[in-house]
């Protein structure tokens, strides 16, 4: 992992999670076009009050689910453990993917009891992999269910062959009254990973009496390709600005 801790005192902790279909990325790779970015992305999302750390994960191709969220999980406790020696003193916890990093950040928050995360963002983020070849046919794109398949390529099998792994690798199978509350950013134009997933992940948890929103991003494709440095900036300012509310409530409650 690496971590980037602001001058001033941080106000959460934030585990960062790459996207790449499982199988692609790392650590040093911030969302869409803001890979790029001099100062980086997470350098400025620093100055903005949260300490974070980006972590890596084994890909599909090294090890199938669920090892990449074993290795989130050891990530988080590492942390939880050390954060103070690093800089960190606040114990609040937040995580933040996008993609395939939205989906492990989803099931950490949703399936990990310690330490608890105290909100969680996702951008255009995978949360039911039986629907969602389906879900990309209705948005005009073409789905797969093969082998080949990324979803497939995470479980280590074809969904139709392995229903059961898929759905122990859907956040949306683990939705439940007391998870943190979650933001998930969508593009409307999205036929990679379509705002259905999104919708679908919001339903689950609404149903299970816990707090989601959907911040839809109009005209935006998968990674938000069509966005400039500065309507990339406004949502970055968006997703921080809930982590940091929802931190702030949470430190006044009861």
């Amino acid at each position: 992992l690496d971590l980037y801790v602001p001058a001033e005192p941080a106000q959460a902790l934030c585990l960062y999670l790459h996207g790449g279909g499982w199988r692609l990325g790392s650590r040093s790779d911030g969302p869409g076009t803001a890979r790029s970015w001099a100062p980086s992305f997470f350098e400025r999302v620093a100055t903005m009050g949260l300490a974070v750390a980006s972590l890596d994960y084994r890909l599909s191709g090294e090890a199938v689910f669920p090892a990449q969220l074993e290795d989130v999980s050891a990530a988080a406790g590492f942390l939880a453990r050390e954060r103070a020696s690093f800089g960190v003193a606040t114990p609040r916890t937040v995580a933040w993917g996008v993609s395939a990093g939205g989906h492990l950040a989803a099931m950490l928050a949703l399936t990990a009891p310690e330490p608890p995360v105290d909100a969680v963002v996702c951008w255009y983020t995978p949360a039911d992999l039986a629907a969602l070849s389906g879900d990309v046919d209705q948005a005009g794109g073409h789905g797969d269910r093969g082998p080949d398949s990324r979803e497939a390529q995470l479980i280590g099998a074809p969904l139709d062959e392995r229903p059961d792994l898929a759905e122990a690798a859907s956040p949306v199978r683990f939705a439940h009254s007391g998870a943190p509350p979650f933001l998930l950013v969508h593009g409307t134009a999205d036929d990679l990973v379509p705002i259905r997933q999104s919708e679908r992940l919001a339903d689950a948890l609404i149903a299970a009496g816990s707090p989601a929103t959907i911040d839809l991003v109009e005209g935006a494709s998968h990674m938000f390709p069509e966005l400039g440095e500065d309507a990339t900036t406004e949502v970055i300012l968006r997703s921080v600005g809930f982590l940091l509310d929802e931190v702030g409530q949470a430190a006044h409650a009861p």
